[in-house]
């Protein structure tokens, strides 16, 4: 286990030790965002050329790991994100539905208070709970079809391992689910940058170790994107 690997509740006397999975949750590369609105789930939203190099440099990461199955979210960020990594390791990416964005009340908008959509009391109503959160999906759901996703994927790829690209959220989530920590959090302080890769170890369908890497980086970290 890494440096930055943390366990997230023992094996069990029941472990199979032949068992052991890896699930890497990959987020995608920089998006280009010219208006840089909150693009969510809406169409037409594509990687960058600096979120191609991102791509590339998750595949290069991933390339002497056992990768036997890859699925992504149906975003057209998340599909291109996983074309590099498709190539290496000759495979097709799976749409799974469960990796995508949350929705959210702000998608299209600028967030702000500024020229952004927070100077519009008629959107405040949005904000009151920021512990659901009330203006998107919530927390829990979020986790929950994750975490069941990663599942099946650990199950499809038993004994090797698998790659689902998806996005900061929903990784996020499911690594604090994992870790057993509350879901409610400070999206300022996610650990997760462009183009990281976040393994899952599962031991059966348990998740026994979560490790965190960043390709990229500097470069990811310093550039924003959902």
């Amino acid at each position: 286990m890494s440096a930055d690997a943390a366990p997230a509740g023992g094996p069990g006397p029941e472990a199979d030790p032949a068992g052991i999975t890896i699930v890497h949750l990959v987020r995608h590369g920089e998006v280009a965002n010219l208006k840089g609105v909150i693009y969510g789930r809406l169409p037409g939203y594509h990687l960058s050329a600096e979120g191609q190099l991102m791509a590339k440099a998750a595949a290069d990461y991933l390339a002497d790991r056992d990768v036997t199955l890859l699925r992504c979210s149906p975003l057209e960020r998340a599909r291109e994100t996983a074309v590099p990594i498709g190539q290496q390791f000759g495979l097709e990416a799976e749409i799974d539905d469960r990796l995508i964005e949350p929705w959210n009340y702000f998608e299209g908008m600028t967030f702000g208070v500024g020229d952004g959509s927070l100077r519009k009391p008629k959107h405040w109503k949005a904000l009151f709970n920021p512990f659901k959160p009330s203006w998107g999906e919530p927390y829990k759901e979020v986790a929950a079809r994750m975490l069941a996703a990663s599942t099946d994927a650990a199950r499809a790829a038993r004994g090797h391992e698998a790659v689902c690209v998806s996005h900061q959220l929903p990784i996020w989530v499911t690594r604090l689910a994992a870790e057993q920590r509350r879901l409610w959090h400070d999206p300022r302080k996610r650990r997760c940058a462009l183009g990281s890769v976040t393994s899952l170890t599962f031991s059966g369908d348990t998740v026994v170790a979560v490790d965190y890497a960043e390709p990229s980086g500097d470069r990811g970290r310093r550039v924003a994107g959902a």
